[in-house]
């Protein structure tokens, strides 16, 4: 992989997993992770987030959770994996733009080390992206199909935040995978011997000197 290819390679991991990043970061915030609407009333749209529950009829209103411990597992949970993932993917983007060819940095190893552990994060950053979403969605369909809960009671479906994950990890997967991939192959210069090819050639030359130094020297002491 020569210097060009590397470079686009890296440049296009940087951008993807950013896109990833910035979409994960919205996805643990806004509220729509669980959506439900009421038969008798459709104009009334309930939603569901980390942090807060809102309704929507003319006006959308919006309010926190009044209890932590009263909160469902799989919240408390996610609040924690997704707030883990936006802070790993901002220190991924962070090692990554370090081990960047963008960058002229003094030693290419470790340029190479910063891109490498950047790619890392960054997939470590949408696999926590990754399985709440699962993790809620797999609860949804559950309670959605569970029997033993009337018919006539409503049913909880997928909010729009929860594709929004989806592609947030799989856009911070690829692109810590580009990373990754152009860091390795990254050429870090090899050592130079042009200074011990000079050191011969001087001595040499030394040498030389001495050779035809020598006669004339004797010349003088006799």
């Amino acid at each position: 992989m020569n210097w060009h290819q590397g470079t686009s390679v890296q440049l296009s991991g940087l951008v993807v997993s950013l896109f990833g990043w910035v979409l994960s970061c919205v996805t643990t915030y806004v509220p729509l992770w669980k959506s439900l609407n009421l038969e008798l009333n459709d104009l009334e749209i309930w939603n569901m987030g980390l942090w807060q529950t809102c309704i929507s009829q003319a006006v959308l209103q919006c309010e926190n959770y009044a209890s932590l411990l009263a909160l469902p597992l799989e919240i408390k949970i996610s609040r924690v994996l997704m707030v883990t993932s936006n802070g790993l993917g901002f220190l991924a983007f962070a090692l990554a733009l370090l081990g960047s060819d963008c960058l002229k940095t003094s030693d290419p190893r470790q340029k190479r080390h910063f891109g490498i552990t950047g790619g890392i994060l960054f997939c470590v950053s949408g696999v926590t992206t990754l399985v709440p979403i699962s993790w809620v969605a797999y609860n949804t369909v559950q309670d959605f199909w569970d029997q033993t809960v009337p018919d006539v009671v409503p049913r909880w479906e997928f909010g729009d935040a929860l594709f929004l994950g989806w592609f947030a990890a799989f856009f911070l997967l690829l692109g810590g995978c580009l990373v990754i991939g152009a860091a390795s192959f990254l050429k870090t210069p090899k050592a130079s011997k042009r200074p011990a090819i000079c050191h011969k050639a001087e001595v040499a030359t030394l040498a030389i000197q001495q050779l035809h130094s020598a006669p004339k020297n004797a010349d003088l002491v006799i």
